[in-house]
C-alpha cells in the first residue's frame, strides 16, 4: 500500500520490508521537514493542527489515535510547532510545514511553549504530552494535505470580511463628503438584478447613512456620480460574493478528507488518488485576494475625489484651507498608490504557476502556499490604504455643514481619538501608521455596529 510499505512519490514501485516501514516513517519526515526562512505565525500553525486533527477523525487515514489525540493534547496545552512558512507547493498537501508539526510527534523540532521557543521533547515534556513515536502510516497521515494553506485562508476570509465592511463604513463616509447621489443604494435597483453582494452592500450604507442630511434629501447632488462613487454596491457586493464562493470551498475542505491514500475499512479498501491537491482552495483564494485589490483601487478613487479641485464638490484642494503654503493631503495618494501597485502585483494567480516536482511524478502542484501567503500581504497594503481614504473621508467631512449618518458620525469619531484634523501640514507618517493599525483592530467597525446594528 502506498505511503505505509512502499515508498513516495517516484519511489511508490520500492516495497520495503517489515523491518523498513517503521524508520520509513521517520526517515520521511526528516526528508520532507525542508521549509526555510522565516516562522509562521502561531494562529497559522494552530490553524493547520486543528484541520488535520479534523480529517484524521474521520478514520478514513489509516493512523493510530494516539496521533491525532497528541495533536488535541498540544492544542489544548499550548505546544505549537516552529514551523518554516515557506516551502510549500501544495500538493502533496503542505509537505513541508506539516513535517515540521510531525516531528514533535518523534519529540523531535521545535516548539513555542508558554511564550518561549524550546526543543520539541522538552516543549512535549514540559507540557505533560507522551511522545507517540510514528509507525506504519501514522507520518504520512500527519502530513498529507493541504491543511496550512487551508486554515490561513480560513483566517484571511475572516479578516477580509471584516475588512470589506470598513470599505463600506468609508464609502459611507466618503458618500457623504461628496454629496452623493444615494439613489443608486435603493434596495430593489439590486434585488432586480439578484446579486447577493451587491444587496448586502447597498443595506450596508444605506444604515451607515441613516439619520444624515443627505439621504433624506436635504442635500442638492447631481443627477449621476461617477462610477466609484455609484457603482459600490456592486464592486464591493463582487467582492462578498467571491468571497462566498471562497469561504463554501474552504469549509468543504476544512470538513473533508484530504489525505492519500484513503482507507475505507468497512468495505477492506484502501485508494490511492489525490486528495491533498491544493487547487479546489488554490483558485478561489486567488479570486479573493484579487477581489481585495479591487476594493482598494475603489478606495483610491473615492479618496483622489476628495482631493480633487475639480470632482470634490466645493471641497478645498487637497482638503487644506492653505492651498499654496500647505499641501495637505496631497502626498496620501502617493502612499496610497504606491500600495495598489504592490497589490496589483501580487494579485497575479499563484494557481496557475504549477513548476513539476520530485522526477515528474508531482508534474502538477496547486502553489496554494504562495497564494496563502501573498494574499495576507495584500491585506496588509489593503488595510493601509483604507486608513487613507478614511481620514480624508474625515477631513472632508469637517469642512460640511451638515448632519451626517449614524454611523458615518461614529466612525468620525473614532477617527478623532487616534488623527487630529489636518490644520497645518505636519509629518503625516505617524497618522498613515495610527490609521493602518485602527483599520487593522476593526474598533471602527465594532463601534459602528454597535450604533446601527450588524452590516452583514
Amino acid at each position: 500500500m502506498y505511503g505505509v510499505n512502499t515508498g513516495i512519490g517516484e519511489f511508490s514501485e520500492v516495497v520495503l520490508n517489515d523491518d523498513q516501514i517503521k524508520d520509513f516513517q521517520r526517515y520521511l519526515i526528516y526528508n520532507h521537514a525542508a521549509g526555510i526562512g522565516d516562522p509562521a505565525p502561531i494562529e497559522y500553525v494552530r490553524g493547520a493542527m486543528a484541520g488535520r486533527i479534523n480529517v484524521l477523525s474521520k478514520g478514513n487515514s489509516g493512523c493510530r489515535p494516539v496521533i491525532a489525540q497528541t495533536l488535541v493534547d498540544m492544542l489544548n496545552k499550548g505546544v505549537t510547532p516552529f514551523v518554516c512558512q515557506k516551502g510549500s507547493v501544495g500538493a502533496c498537501g503542505d509537505l513541508a510545514p506539516m513535517s515540521q508539526i510531525a516531528l514533535l510527534l518523534l519529540g523531535e523540532g521545535q516548539a513555542y511553549y508558554q511564550e518561549k521557543l524550546l526543543e520539541g521533547k522538552e516543549a512535549m515534556d514540559k507540557a505533560g504530552i507522551p511522545i507517540p513515536g510514528l509507525e506504519a502510516r501514522d507520518g504520512l497521515a500527519t502530513i498529507n494535505g493541504s491543511n496550512v494553506l487551508t486554515a490561513m485562508s480560513a483566517i484571511f476570509l475572516y479578516d477580509s470580511n471584516r475588512w470589506l465592511k470598513q470599505a463600506e463604513i468609508a464609502a459611507s463616509m466618503s458618500l457623504e463628503a461628496l454629496k452623493a447621489n444615494m439613489k443608486p443604494y435603493t434596495p430593489k435597483l439590486h434585488e432586480v438584478r439578484g446579486f447577493k453582494g451587491a444587496i448586502r452592500c447597498a443595506r450596508a450604507i444605506n444604515a451607515c447613512v441613516q439619520g444624515g442630511d443627505l439621504i433624506q434629501g436635504k442635500i442638492k447632488c447631481k443627477v449621476q456620480d461617477a462610477y466609484s462613487m455609484r457603482s459600490t454596491p456592486q464592486v464591493i457586493g463582487a467582492a462578498h460574493d467571491a468571497m462566498a464562493y471562497a469561504r463554501s470551498q474552504v469549509e468543504i475542505e476544512l470538513n473533508g478528507v484530504g489525505d492519500n491514500p484513503i482507507f475505507f475499512p468497512e468495505e477492506n479498501m484502501q485508494l490511492s488518488g489525490a486528495n491533498f491537491q491544493g487547487s479546489p482552495v488554490s483558485l478561489p483564494m486567488d479570486m479573493a485576494g484579487a477581489a481585495i485589490t479591487m476594493v482598494s483601487v475603489l478606495s483610491e478613487r473615492r479618496m483622489n475625489r476628495l482631493n480633487h479641485p475639480a470632482l470634490s464638490v466645493g471641497l478645498p484642494a487637497f482638503l487644506t484651507k492653505g492651498g499654496g503654503m500647505f499641501s495637505g493631503l496631497m502626498l496620501s495618494q502617493y502612499t496610497a498608490d504606491m500600495q495598489i501597485v504592490e497589490q496589483r502585483i501580487l494579485s497575479m494567480p499563484a494557481s496557475i504557476q504549477s513548476i513539476p516536482a520530485a522526477a515528474d511524478q508531482e508534474d502538477f502542484v496547486s502553489m496554494g502556499m504562495n497564494t496563502a501567503i501573498k494574499n495576507f500581504q495584500i491585506l496588509d497594503n489593503a488595510y493601509g490604504i483604507l486608513g487613507i481614504e478614511l481620514m480624508a473621508a474625515a477631513q472632508a467631512l469637517d469642512f460640511r455643514e451638515y448632519n451626517f449618518g449614524r454611523g458615518v458620525t461614529k466612525s468620525k469619531e473614532i477617527i478623532r481619538k487616534y488623527v487630529d484634523f489636518l490644520d497645518i501640514d505636519r509629518p503625516l507618517y505617524p497618522d498613515r501608521t495610527a490609521m493602518k493599525e485602527l483599520v487593522k483592530s476593526c474598533e471602527i467597525l465594532e463601534e459602528v455596529e454597535k450604533e446601527i446594528g450588524s452590516l452583514e
